[in-house]
């Protein structure tokens, strides 16, 4: 009831925040996971919190305890995460217990990353992709979450063939009908890629093809580091070619876990970047985000030189707080 009775106090108030109002409600019900929690979900078990943890004495560990692994950030789940179910619903089990909001992130399309090749992998096909999303879906159930949908998907259009493309978008438009089904109050997100990659008007194009009438939104920036004055433009430029070309628009989210010193042109484990806001609404974006996290690496580059995708760098870490 305390959750029912939070839904029905900010759900007007929730609405506001989505900059062009357009919510596609199934059956006529709106979900609204933030009315339902009471603020973000801190992952206990993240990798920096982890790393702090398992390093109390090391000097950089207060630091990036309270900068870093305190703060509300999403987690992502591939293969890595072994029985997909049971993972996510250990997850947003935790999230929900705690009456907390948890930021999920799908990552397990086969070929991903085509364009970058440091996070290659995913399922082995599309059937296999069909009953991991199908999973994950179902795990969630009716509780509240965010999800965002493969990173990287439709910026890597320009390393795929359109057969590769045609199939692709057949599996997130899937995706999004099992979160649909099985997950009613869940919040999905594309992801758009950022600023510097792909043009408003194409990656409207490609949204509309991947099914984005059905998602809640898209995302920006994802693991990237351009400002966030820069991905709302950019969102808003979304927003006009989907409203010109298809009509309709999305709210769309952001990630600035590292761009607090905007881009420097780089994208691969750059140095000189910094955290940035964390888990907030507003912004000129419905959210500003963690969606990567802050010390995991983008690959064997820059620098981060000697690791693979995801790996916890402390002094990576301890670097982006002090934004050198």
């Amino acid at each position: 009831m305390r959750k029912m009775m939070r839904t029905l106090a900010v759900s007007a108030f929730a609405s506001l925040l989505l900059p062009f109002g357009t919510v596609q409600a199934e059956a006529g019900v709106l979900a609204d996971p933030i009315g339902m929690t009471s603020g973000f979900y801190v992952d206990p078990h993240s990798n920096p919190a982890a790393w702090v943890a398992a390093n109390p004495g090391d000097g950089r560990a207060p630091a990036i305890r309270d900068n870093i692994a305190s703060r509300p950030m999403a987690r992502w789940f591939g293969a890595w995460s072994g029985d997909i179910g049971a993972a996510v619903g250990s997850y947003v089990g935790a999230a929900d217990a705690a009456d907390k909001l948890p930021v999920l992130i799908a990552y397990n399309i086969p070929g991903r990353d085509a364009c970058g090749g440091h996070s290659g992998g995913g399922a082995g096909s599309p059937a296999a992709y069909r009953t991991w999303i199908s999973a994950f879906a179902s795990a969630i159930g009716g509780r509240p979450a965010l999800v965002v949908i493969e990173p990287d998907s439709l910026g890597d259009f320009s390393c795929m063939s359109q057969q590769q493309i045609n199939e692709r978008n057949g599996m997130l438009r899937d995706a999004l009908g099992q979160f649909s089904a099985h997950a009613p109050n869940t919040w999905t997100y594309l992801d758009a890629g950022n600023p510097g990659w792909i043009d408003a008007g194409t990656m409207a194009r490609a949204l509309d093809g991947a099914g984005a009438r059905q998602a809640h939104g898209f995302a920006s920036n994802i693991s990237n580091y351009y400002g966030t004055g820069r991905n709302v433009s950019y969102g808003n430029a979304v927003n006009a070619a989907l409203s010109a070309s298809f009509g309709y628009t999305k709210p769309f989210v952001i990630d600035t876990s590292r761009n607090g010193n905007d881009s420097n042109g780089e994208w691969c484990n750059p140095g000189g970047r910094r955290i940035g806001s964390a888990s907030q609404t507003g912004g000129g974006a419905e959210m500003l985000l963690w969606l990567k996290t802050p010390g995991d690496s983008d690959g064997d580059c820059g620098v981060g030189a000697g690791s693979a995708a995801g790996q916890f760098l402390p002094e990576v870490a301890y670097k982006l707080i002090f934004g050198y």
